[in-house]
């Protein structure tokens, strides 16, 4: 055997603890952050709150000069091709994001942070693709035939790769995942079982009588199935047990009430972002300590250590800001519709579309969005409200859709309600085609019961 030594060229960047740090803080949301603040300035006598000026918004123009001023900008970290320091993960991919991210509210991010463990990186990055395609429910917004078509030419892959990943989703740790129907979603569940008489009649009972099954007629599920009553009871049991929504929920319950990190508010004819000072204390370095430890004698390592954790606190806290601020900036533009007309006019967007905006990785959007909350004239609510899924065939997204199906049956008479083919009609005389069953699915979305339970009959005259 032939020992040689070779020599490679390989460019990479080593994530200091202090970049850590930085990529930490994107992630809090307002009320963690403040909390990791006080408890810097406890710890911390190189520390102290900005009392100079009134606690209040702070304006994306005024954040973005101080950021600028006191850290280094975000965009100066290396490409994300370099970040993945020669590693097995492609060009596209993002070192950062094999960072532990916590428990995002996003359920996306949280099974592709548990995908992550055993997936290869190729698989990992049509799963993302599937799941981009999913609704809140972890339902497809389109047929799998089309989508994996799709998928293939956008990803270089091809349709058999891409449906061989989405079985994996179904059948997977959140079984019923990525499926196209609440059928399909409950079959996969039901996989997940041992076998027993009561599984097999319970698939039948999903695959053959599901609206037998949800209308919980019981004599006409023996009679077409020809098994017994008790059987029968038996197996709807079980499927009443399985999970309405393949979507997991996430470990700890969200608080009772929310503090917006960001506000929106329509002034001098534009939308104008803002940060919610008066959610997080303004830390700076204090200039006495500063200015007495340059000209103090002896050994003053320890202060000196202390200045230096002090200055990258700032730094990243600047950084996250500035971050989250042009992130908002987009999104508010982006969805100005959303904002003036409503739900029925929100837009498709992507995080891709949003991350190459601001010139950063998609993980990177991704962090500053999960759990953080957005004040608006339209209510508070979370930041990934704003991304939206962009329905097959069309120029909307499958939310707006939804709206639309919602205000037609709202508006509908009561003697006379819309079937779900009336509303897909309805829809495509305004250049929305979508399928009867894809009205159906939005409408059981909304917990909206079909045309014959809305019939209310008319009164006599």
């Amino acid at each position: 055997m032939k020992t040689s030594v070779r020599a490679q060229l390989a460019q990479g960047v080593n994530l200091t603890p202090q970049l850590l740090q930085s990529i930490r803080l994107l992630q809090l949301t307002a009320p963690q952050l403040e909390l990791e603040l006080r408890q810097a300035l406890d710890r911390n006598p190189m520390l102290e709150t900005e009392d100079d000026d009134e606690v209040g918004e702070t304006d994306a123009v005024d954040g973005t000069a101080e950021a600028e001023l006191e850290a280094a900008a975000w965009d100066e970290l290396p490409d994300p091709a370099y970040l993945s320091g020669g590693g097995v993960m492609g060009a596209d991919d993002d070192a950062c994001a094999r960072i532990a991210a916590g428990e995002s509210s996003d359920w996306r991010v949280r099974l592709l942070q548990e995908l992550a463990y055993d997936w290869t990186a190729d698989a990992l990055r049509i799963a993302q693709w599937w799941l981009d395609r999913c609704d809140e429910l972890g339902m497809l917004e389109g047929e799998p035939v089309a989508l994996a078509r799709e998928g293939a030419a956008a990803l270089g892959s091809t349709a058999e790769a891409l449906e061989a990943v989405r079985q994996r989703l179904l059948q997977g740790t959140w079984a019923g995942v990525a499926a196209a129907s609440a059928a399909e979603c409950l079959l996969a569940q039901l996989a997940a079982h041992p076998a027993s008489p009561e599984r097999a009649l319970a698939e039948r009972m999903v695959a053959e009588q599901i609206h037998a099954l949800a209308a919980h007629d019981t004599a006409t599920l023996a009679r077409v199935l020809q098994a017994d009553v008790d059987a029968v009871a038996a197996a709807t049991a079980l499927v009443l047990s399985l999970r309405p929504s393949a979507v997991e929920p996430p470990a700890a319950e969200h608080e009772g009430h929310v503090i917006p990190d960001v506000t929106v508010r329509f002034l001098g004819g534009q939308w104008r972002v803002a940060l919610n000072g008066r959610a997080t204390p303004r830390i700076r370095i204090a200039a006495h300590c500063e200015q007495a430890l340059a000209h103090a004698p002896g050994d003053q390592s320890v202060l000196r250590g202390l200045l230096d954790e002090a200055r990258w606190l700032v730094r990243g806290v600047a950084m996250r800001n500035d971050t989250l601020l042009r992130t908002v900036q987009v999104l508010v533009e982006r969805q100005r519709g959303f904002l003036e007309r409503g739900e029925e006019a929100i837009a498709p967007l992507t995080l891709r579309e949003v991350a190459d905006a601001i010139g950063m990785h998609e993980s990177t959007v991704s962090r500053i969005t999960s759990g953080k909350y957005i004040q608006t004239p339209r209510g508070t609510f979370e930041l990934k409200r704003l991304f939206a899924v962009r329905l097959e065939g069309a120029e909307v997204s499958g939310a707006a859709v939804r709206a639309m199906v919602k205000r037609l049956i709202d508006a509908e008479p009561p003697h006379a309600p819309l079937a779900d083919d009336v509303i897909a009609g309805l829809l495509a005389r305004r250049g929305v085609r979508i399928a009867r069953r894809t009205v159906a699915k939005y409408r059981d979305q909304l917990s909206i019961p079909s045309a014959r339970q809305r019939c209310k009959p008319a009164l006599a005259a």
